[in-house]
């Protein structure tokens, strides 16, 4: 894959205190970094220059707060690839803003990088490039653009999380197995192929093997002739146990490969429930791949495996040529691993250094969710945040916490029963079997008490869990923030005011629930995104601020801090909105909700807020 920019103002800055960066989007969709610090090599050349070579040590590391990465001076002070830029190429930020630079991915350590000048033909460049997959950025946009598909372009990938984060989803979703999803993008179903791990899986149950099967044989009559019926004249067979070569989810995968030009995908689940190096073989040499997506090094097919691929694709085809496999270039393998799991089957470093790894994170975005114990009703992503926390203060690992999908209700609501058998149990037995995580606790008043598993089941459960959730203090999840609204800022009886088609009751919450429905329609908004657009909104409002980040809000006096909602954005952090300085009244000095109703509704952010009179 070929990654290509126009230089940035950063770029191209002399001052070592404005760094090259590349954005979450890039990061994601090529480097595919996870850790908060990389260090890999750069060969740097310039299409204008056949002969220029410089090998570049660049140290890439992360800004937590907007999930960037940022290339700092080396710390061994060794020549940076800024340097390369200034020094070697002679650029200038008011001369070569307008140039490209692009960069190839060899792997996850090593990269190839050509500058490319704007006004001359790339011929070299798109002659070294032809086999891979372009990236292109454009100058409008920060973020990444791929026209073609939204299926990555690495050929092994090993999807890693906490259960319930939705790697498995991210598959389908890539591989367009979802309702709706448009003819162009989805994958036809021959040409998906899957499997699941398990600790009783070997080489003959991936890849085939020998097997008895049902078959049939003509009875003999007298002097070895066939015998037959009277009335039918059919001959007459009886069963019998035969054998044959069965192929597996590999060799299904790997011929179907060879006779189509489309892409193919073998689905491994699981793959660190199953011993890799048992199930893969000597197969295992196949998944190094040159940069054309083939496999750099053959292995010889045994005998039977042999003859079987020879009968079914031609002893000339190159998928068994002179007796010999080799993964071509449309085979994609893609693999999910749960963190949890890990302590199964370990997968050693030459296994896992032949793959790419995509984290797929907890991200706290089913806001909506509810627990409901008894008429109840509790926050589902507060329960995930607080038992998260505990579980990483624990055990100092992400490793068992639960993911956004760890349930899946089909209509949002999770039962005490679900609770129970499903979050509960495994946090009972994975968790906290040897007493740690501090999670089974409850509270009612001043008195706190441990729990077991079983106390959970009594005739007052209900209770117990409720006492729980307040040792945990899981927040109580009221439509449109909460009880603690005051009478005063109800919306008129005589008026219906809606955001987006859900109707509001509180004045004060009208700008929780605009900012809240934007989240939820931009899940790619990072929360320093979200914070640059409904900051400015502050000027229709009494008070000083009408949104905050975390480290505000905990700078704030308690009293000021707590009058405001909070929502979770998809990044993982949150926000809190300002439930003060609103009023809707025509008859005071200002009437600060029409005019951030009518600011908002001609901000075109596609928030829509309305209000009718009954």
């Amino acid at each position: 894959m070929i990654y290509i920019s126009k230089f940035r103002s950063n770029d191209l800055n002399p001052s070592k205190g404005k760094q090259i960066e590349f954005n979450k989007g890039v990061v994601d969709k090529f480097f595919n970094f996870t850790g908060s610090e990389h260090i890999v090599d750069f060969e740097c050349h310039s299409v204008l220059n056949p002969n220029l070579k410089e090998d570049i040590h660049v140290e890439f590391k992360l800004s937590p707060s907007r999930g960037d990465y940022k290339i700092y001076q080396n710390s061994d002070g060794t020549k940076d690839l800024k340097d390369f830029f200034l020094d070697t190429l002679h650029l200038e930020s008011d001369k070569n803003l307008d140039d490209y630079f692009a960069i190839k991915k060899k792997n996850s350590t090593k990269y190839i990088l050509y500058y490319l000048p704007k006004d001359i033909i790339f011929s070299n460049f798109f002659s070294i490039a032809a086999n891979d997959q372009i990236l292109f950025i454009s100058e409008k946009s920060d973020g990444v653009k791929n026209e073609e598909s939204d299926i990555p372009k690495s050929r092994q990938i090993i999807y890693y999380g906490a259960p319930g984060t939705g790697k498995s989803h991210k598959i389908k979703e890539a591989l367009g197995e979802y309702e709706d999803c448009p003819a162009d993008k989805k994958v036809p179903k021959v040409n998906i192929f899957r499997t699941t791990f398990h600790p009783d899986s070997d080489y003959s149950t991936f890849v085939g093997a020998y097997k008895p099967t049902k078959g049939k044989r003509p009875l003999y009559g007298l002097f070895g002739k066939d015998t037959v019926r009277m009335k039918d004249g059919e001959d007459l067979f009886e069963d019998m146990i035969t054998y044959k070569f069965v192929p597996q989810a590999f060799l299904n995968a790997y011929i179907r490969a060879y006779q189509t030009d489309e892409n193919v995908y073998l689905i491994i689940e699981e793959i660190n429930r199953g011993n890799c190096a048992q199930i893969f073989g000597d197969l295992f040499q196949l998944l190094d791949r040159d940069e054309n997506g083939i496999s750099e090094y053959t292995i010889k097919a045994d005998a039977d495996l042999k003859s079987f691929l020879e009968e079914e694709l031609g002893e000339d085809n190159p998928g068994i040529k002179d007796g010999e496999l080799c993964l071509p270039s449309n085979l994609y393998i893609y693999a999910t691993m749960n963190t949890s799991d890990q302590s199964l089957f370990p997968i050693d470093s030459a296994f896992k250094r032949r793959w790419d790894w995509e984290y797929e994170p907890i991200k706290y975005k089913n806001t909506d969710w509810k627990i409901v114990i008894d008429g109840t009703e509790y926050s589902w992503v507060s329960l995930q945040r607080k038992v998260n926390d505990k579980i990483l203060s624990a055990t100092s690992s992400e490793d068992k916490m639960l993911g956004d999908y760890f349930v899946n209700p089909s209509d949002g609501i999770i039962t005490d029963k679900v609770l129970l058998n499903k979050i509960l149990f495994y946090l009972w037995n994975d968790v906290c079997k040897d007493g740690e995580g501090d999670i089974f606790r409850t509270k009612e008043g001043d008195k706190e008490a441990d729990i077991t598993f079983s106390d959970l089941y009594g005739t007052d459960k209900s209770d117990k869990l409720k006492a729980m959730m307040n040792y945990l203090q899981v927040d109580v999840a009221e439509y449109e923030g909460g009880k603690d609204m005051e009478q005063e800022n109800l919306v008129d009886s005589a008026s219906k005011i809606e955001v987006n088609g859900k109707s509001v009751k509180y004045i004060n919450v009208i700008p929780y629930m605009a900012i809240k429905e934007y989240v939820s329609l931009h899940p790619e908004k990072t929360t320093q995104e979200i914070l640059d657009i409904w900051s400015p909104f502050k000027k229709y409002s009494m008070r000083s601020w009408v949104v905050c980040n975390k480290q505000e809000r905990d700078s704030m006096k308690p009293e000021y801090a707590n009058y405001s909602l909070e929502i979770n954005c998809t990044d993982g952090q949150s926000i809190w909105v300002n439930k003060d300085g609103w009023m809707h009244n025509p008859t005071k000095q200002r009437d600060t909700i029409s005019e951030f109703i009518d600011a908002v509704n001609e901000s075109g952010l596609g928030i829509n807020i309305t209000e009718t009179f009954i």
